[in-house]
């Protein structure tokens, strides 16, 4: 039996896979498959071959993996001669009930449709792409990856909100936080490119993309993220608004009449640098700001200012910071954001070099802090797909 593992990440109109050695973390082909449901899917396939592209009718999740297994078969690797170790699956929310990696049976999948409530619009793609995957792959261990686990080892009190105790106990009000794999493997990188074990290091992981998230991890373990109850707390993101006055829905519903949803969707897809500046693609808004556009430079300013606050603020809750570290697409590939992140930050001994800093390109793990920073700055590439396979591995082979 070898390493490989395939990954899967159901979405609700489309199917991200990947083909993992989970002992080196060389993709060995993956690909994914868009509008599931639509006249017109896209199924892209990545090998070493190349990418082969096309457009077939995609009506469900089942056809999806049909068809990826079809792309394995004709463009390779073939998934028979890869003798899968496992199926790792991407699962978005494991409420406080999932801490680890989990094998997949009967009891996982009722529990994970019990915690529905709390992503709706998550855990039942989710759920589709692993009942499919049993169907189709009946033999092989699958195991489920949590998005949330990783952050349950906040305290109490960093998890808890200030609401009644009836909202937390029969609601399941609290902090879970997200980007968890993202975190996981990108506060373990920064400890090796450190030279040093991740139960010796304290780092802020800053996840810069269209979500955006920030966690304080101590000593490998995460003690307090941005991401809240759902993915819209924290930091300005691409459609995202994050932090923001809980009261601003009441006052929406009774000042203009709107419902709880409109106010919910705007909040998720209509705000953020996309409210702020009409553009939610980092590498446009950039562009807009160098052309003077006001509106791009404002949402430029908000966004760099939160994650600001936020290095500060974990900065304190550690209390010793031994790297700040940037990943994810804008993380790894913006420097003028990580800039704009850390001007002001040099009396907590955070230097930028500027010169490293530009000329990062994000494909490996650099660091582009100065030589005399107390608190090294690092860029390290996520990723998420040899997380989870090096993740589902691990449970199979217990």
């Amino acid at each position: 039996m070898s390493d490989r593992v395939l990954v899967i990440n159901a979405g609700s109109s489309s199917l991200k896979y990947s083909l993992v050695d989970a002992s080196s973390g060389d993709a060995v082909a993956g690909g994914t498959v868009e509008r599931i449901g639509e006249a017109n899917g896209i199924l892209t396939h990545r090998s070493a071959d190349g990418e082969e592209r096309s457009e077939r009718r995609v009506d469900s999740h089942e056809d999806a993996l049909g068809a990826v297994a079809e792309a394995f078969a004709k463009h390779g690797p073939s998934l028979e001669e890869a003798e899968l170790a496992a199926i790792g699956h991407r699962v978005v929310h494991g409420g406080d009930r999932f801490a680890d990696p989990v094998l997949i049976d009967d009891d996982l999948v009722a529990a994970v449709r019990d915690l529905v409530p709390l992503a709706p619009l998550h855990n039942p793609a989710n759920l589709e792409g692993i009942e499919v995957a049993r169907r189709l792959f009946p033999d092989l261990p699958q195991v489920a990856v949590f998005d949330t686990a990783f952050h349950q080892t906040l305290p109490e009190h960093a998890y808890t909100y200030a609401v009644p105790r009836s909202w937390r106990e029969e609601h399941r009000v609290r902090r879970y936080g997200f980007h968890g794999t993202s975190h996981a493997f990108v506060s373990r990188e920064a400890a090796r490119v450190l030279g040093r074990e991740p139960q010796d290091v304290n780092v802020i992981v800053l996840h810069l993309g269209n979500g955006c998230s920030a966690a304080a991890v101590a000593g490998g373990r995460s003690v307090d993220t941005s991401m809240g109850m759902t993915p819209l707390e924290g930091l300005v993101m691409g459609t995202r608004s994050g932090d923001l006055d809980p009261a601003l829905h009441a006052h929406l519903h009774r000042q203009v009449g709107w419902s709880l949803e409109e106010i919910d969707r705007v909040l998720n897809r209509e705000s953020g640098l996309k409210g702020m500046a009409g553009e939610n693609d980092f590498r446009e808004l950039t562009r807009l700001v160098d052309a003077g556009d006001e509106a791009a430079r404002l949402a430029f300013d908000v966004y760099c200012y939160r994650v600001r606050k936020y290095v500060g603020a974990y900065y304190a809750v550690l209390g010793r910071v031994d790297a700040v570290v940037f990943t994810a697409g804008v993380g790894q590939h913006a420097a003028p954001a990580r800039e704009a992140s850390l001007r002001g930050l040099e009396g907590l001994g955070i230097h930028l070099d500027a010169g490293r800093n530009a000329a990062t390109s994000g494909r490996e793990p650099v660091v582009v802090s100065a030589d005399d920073s107390p608190v090294a700055v690092l860029v390290v590439p996520t990723n998420e797909e040899w997380e989870i396979a090096r993740q589902a591995l691990t449970v199979v082979r217990r």
